[in-house]
């Protein structure tokens, strides 16, 4: 089966009560047992339920991976990932990470003993260079959130496979579409379900994706144990999302590309972000790893944190908010929203300036997207 067939139809299978094409929700917490020790395959929802094992299944399928399990946010999954791990052991993480999981990292996790190491790691001599004795997961983001640095993760996976690391990988902003990161050697793949992977601004969610059983079943008994599930209704509103992600992404794509062209060019925007451009210089590796380049901007303005403040406060298209990867085009200023907790000396030393601007490029009219820009930026 090709890939835009398993987009459409790894979760369409008619119900065997009904016949009814899209899968029913099994808004339920428990199940009745047969008899003492003996049941349909379900015991509480908590553990598994038949809408979330659907979904499991439907994004490890597109994935190319064995296995999947889901969770209640993408935060909730990484932060399963690293319960994989124990007090002492140090994790080398890409410098540009989303706000949430440094947040979580440096303000939660290192009160548990666990130790962290921030790279560029664009630079894979930077990468080895931060691994220790105790070093036990190497987490990467590409494109990262927000600045769009992309990482070979080909020289990723060498490094992790010659210090025998666990090799995690943050693919939220390709999807699968665009990038499989088990088919360069990553042990897992975590997506944020919320953005891309349903599309729509409706649900929070997360998952993790392995061809590996032994974490694959560890990370079955922490979903268990810590209960942090997506809810049957919100694993229903991800895979009616899930059947037009290809045809999305390809939208996101095309129209962020023009976006891209058309703010490079502009006398006052100073810098643009986006790896599908040839100026980008992870330009060339993402065009080696990706099929596409997905719909992420990040750019900054010539007159610095004013001119942003009112490109921002004067779009009428875009939305001022948070959050990325729906129909919507959205714009956010991260040093204030999604960065906002991340002290603004590490924030500066990342090169996430206070005028940095993310767009997240919906899939409307790509003529109408650039218009809503140009007429902002007319007094920015």
């Amino acid at each position: 089966m090709k890939f835009d067939t398993k987009v459409v139809r790894a979760s369409s299978k008619p119900d065997k009560t009904t016949g009814a094409v899209v899968p029913p929700i099994y808004q339920t917490a428990t199940y009745v047992l047969e008899e003492v020790g003996k049941d349909k395959g379900f015991d509480y929802t908590r553990a598994s339920n038949p809408t979330r094992q659907l979904l499991e299944e439907h994004l490890a399928a597109i994935e190319g991976a064995k296995y999947g399990v889901c969770f209640s946010s993408g935060m909730s999954a990484v932060d399963s990932v690293l319960k994989l791990l124990k007090s002492g052991d140090h994790i080398v993480c890409s410098d540009d990470v989303y706000g949430g999981v440094s947040r979580h990292f440096n303000n939660v996790l290192v009160n548990y003993g666990l130790e962290f190491t921030y790279v560029n790691s664009s630079n894979p001599e930077e990468v080895s260079n931060a691994i220790k004795s105790n070093t036990k997961l190497l987490w990467i983001e590409t494109p990262t959130n927000p600045l769009l640095k992309i990482t070979d993760l080909k020289a990723m996976n060498d490094i992790a496979k010659s210090k025998n690391l666990i090799f995690g990988v943050d693919a939220t902003f390709s999807t699968p579409v665009f990038l499989r990161p088990l088919d360069f050697g990553a042990d897992l793949v975590m997506h944020s379900t919320t953005k891309y992977l349903s599309g729509h601004n409706q649900i929070i969610g997360g998952s993790i994706h392995t061809n590996n059983k032994e974490i694959f079943d560890k990370m079955k008994f922490i979903q268990k144990t810590i209960g942090a599930v997506p809810s049957p209704f919100d694993c229903f509103l991800t895979m009616l999302g899930l059947r037009t992600l290809h045809l999305r992404m390809q939208r996101h794509h095309e129209n962020a590309l023009e976006v891209a062209n058309f703010l490079e060019k502009h006398p006052k925007v100073s810098r643009v972000a986006y790896p599908g451009l040839e100026s980008d210089p992870g330009h060339s590796i993402a065009k080696e790893q990706m099929s596409g380049y997905s719909g992420m901007i990040s750019f900054e303005l010539s007159g610095g944190i004013p001119a942003g403040k009112h490109l921002m406060n004067n779009v009428k298209l875009c939305f001022l908010a948070e959050s990325l990867g729906a129909v919507e085009t959205m714009i956010t200023h991260p040093a204030t929203m999604t960065h906002a907790e991340v002290p603004a000396e590490e924030r500066h030393a990342r090169g996430l300036t206070d005028g940095l601007v993310r767009l997240s490029v919906g899939i409307e009219d790509k003529d109408d997207i650039i218009d809503d820009l140009s007429q902002a930026l007319e007094n920015a």
